[in-house]
């Protein structure tokens, strides 16, 4: 039996639907919790591990040793910053997301070069890229992977059906629910065409979003 619970709700450093200019907090990401079966399923562990080991306690009683595996929906600095503490755990991401982080950070690397502090630091990305496992289309049992792309080429949400409602973990392609009601992306997105596609399709499927840097809500375009 599939079951998710929010157990951290994330925020933009600049929401522009406030119209709020310049970074006025530290962003993070909406951090999700699954199970299924007898797995558990950290979805973006943007805070650091004592604060996600926290959460969990708080919204699940369980700790972070209890999880055992991780996905990402992109590969933003916000939503990994936990992942050195998961080292325990199978850590999935969306195969071209994958690829885009890997070339992406290979062009950052050769433009570092003699700066041996910024080398060092995108290895370490690189390293972390190097764990990620590409999973099938059934992430487990009840959880499905759902392309969203545009905000990163290969940003993938999850899609969580169930008997009376479809669930989508929407990452960056759904930020909140201004976005939604609004139907706007974000401006930072890489393909903005692309983007909007995979908003509209969020919204034409979902009952209930868990948007990337929002509380879980009902789709308020459709209901």
């Amino acid at each position: 039996m599939m079951d998710f619970r929010v157990i951290s709700i994330g925020t933009l450093p600049s929401h522009p639907l406030w119209n709020e200019r310049g970074e006025t907090r530290t962003g993070h990401a909406t951090t999700t919790v699954i199970k299924s079966d007898e797995r558990v399923l950290l979805v973006d562990p943007s805070l650091p591990a004592p604060v996600i080991n926290a959460r969990l306690q708080e919204r699940w009683g369980m700790g972070i040793d209890c999880v055992t595996h991780v996905f990402l929906t992109s590969f933003d600095p916000d939503r990994r910053r936990t992942l050195d503490e998961l080292s325990h755990t199978t850590w999935y991401m969306n195969e071209p997301e994958i690829q885009g982080a890997q070339a992406a950070m290979q062009e950052e690397l050769q433009r570092a070069q003699g700066d041996q502090d910024l080398e060092q630091f995108i290895e370490h990305q690189l390293g972390l890229l190097l764990q990620f496992v590409a999973p099938e289309d059934q992430v487990m049992q009840g959880v499905d992977l759902f392309p969203l792309p545009g905000y990163t080429i290969g940003t993938c949400g999850l899609l969580l059906p169930t008997a009376k409602r479809t669930i989508v973990i929407a990452g960056d392609a759904a930020p909140t629910v201004e976005h939604i009601e609004c139907c706007q992306v974000l401006s930072n997105c890489e393909q903005l065409e692309l983007a909007m596609e995979s908003l509209q399709e969020c919204i034409e499927i979902a009952d209930i979003i868990v948007p990337g840097r929002d509380n879980v809500v009902l789709n308020p375009i459709r209901s």
